[in-house]
């Protein structure tokens, strides 16, 4: 079965490095300066659970694009999902399978839109990871697995397939007859951990230690799990435990990749996480009297969101002669 994977970054180089590893056959596609990168020095993991480097990784860039593979494994953030769907729709042919590993929901809605709903499966993944600067696959925990299967339940004779490749390639991967219940409960739990720990600007075990920290994390995790419920998707009694026993554990460094990725002043995803839930609510545009904990999470994020745009600007115009300024 060939495997594109769509990107080389910390998600995808970690589960198509791990693939590529195991035999599998592997294609990532990238832009021009990652596939210099992987040429140069090949994909690199490191890991709790073996350090490794694949030289000479099979990549393609996507104007090089011609014939449909097996499986495109989407692992891009939401908000360059919409050029990922551009870069990689010529390998798409009538039997391809997108397994998407994206947070959230709404992306769904734009895959079906462009390919169909039958060549989209639902998917989720579980890792924390990142890109040193020396553009190495960093794992940073020790959860590494992979969750797959059809929206509409049951295991598929694709699915059963699929799982032949992913299944045994060094990291925990399952096929689901309940993908889009698995997917919602991790979309509250990621909600959680990003509205708390974006909003305190601080990870679980220092939102604890501060006054009402207990209280907000959970009045957080009920509203989210308060929505789920409403969308036919309650959260089961073995995750609300689970979750509530992470996000209440005293002295825990757990935080969310937003909160990093807001330190860090780079994008986030606030309208594919804590907005499109928001949403599902009814009331992603708060008026007086209607603001609930999410709300106050998601709008700290657009806050964010606006205030990055207007200092890149603000810099981006400094950098430029007077002369040009001028004229703006």
């Amino acid at each position: 079965m060939r495997v594109l994977v769509v990107g080389a970054g910390a998600v995808g180089g970690y589960f198509g490095g791990r693939l590529m590893q195991a035999g599998r056959d592997v294609t990532f596609l990238v832009r021009p300066g990652r596939a210099a990168q992987l040429a140069a020095g090949g994909l690199i993991i490191q890991s709790a659970y073996g350090d490794v480097t694949l030289r000479e990784p099979a990549t393609i860039l996507a104007q090089e694009l011609r014939a449909p593979f097996d499986v495109v494994v989407l692992s891009c953030k939401a908000y360059d999902l919409a050029a990922a769907i551009d870069a990689f729709a010529p390998a798409v042919g009538p039997e391809t399978m997108i397994l998407p590993l994206l947070n959230g929901m709404r992306h769904l809605d734009l895959l079906d839109a462009r390919f169909g709903p039958a060549r989209v499966l639902g998917g989720l993944c579980a890792i924390g990871a990142t890109l040193n600067a020396e553009r190495a696959v960093v794992h940073l925990n020790d959860t590494h697995s992979l969750a797959f299967g059809e929206r509409d339940g049951g295991l598929s004779d694709r699915v059963q397939r699929l799982a032949g490749v992913l299944v045994g390639a060094g990291f925990d991967a399952r096929p689901s007859a309940r993908i889009l219940h698995d997917m919602w409960e991790k979309w509250v739990f990621l909600t959680t951990l990003a509205g708390i720990t974006c909003l305190m600007r601080a990870p679980v075990g220092d939102i604890l230690a501060a006054p009402g920290g207990d209280e907000l994390i959970r009045s957080l995790l009920g509203e989210c799990a308060a929505i789920a419920e409403a969308e036919g998707f309650a959260p089961r009694a073995a995750f609300l435990a689970q979750t509530r026993a992470a996000l209440t554990a005293p002295g825990s460094t757990l935080n969310a990749s937003m909160m990093r990725d807001i330190e860090g002043n780079a994008p986030i995803e606030a309208d594919h996480i804590a907005g499109d839930l928001l949403r599902r609510r009814g009331d992603a545009d708060q008026g007086p009297g209607k603001l609930s904990l999410l709300g106050i999470a998601y709008t700290h994020m657009k806050a964010y969101e606006a205030r990055r745009v207007r200092t890149l600007a603000a810099a981006a115009n400094a950098k430029q002669p007077s002369a040009a300024r001028d004229r703006i």
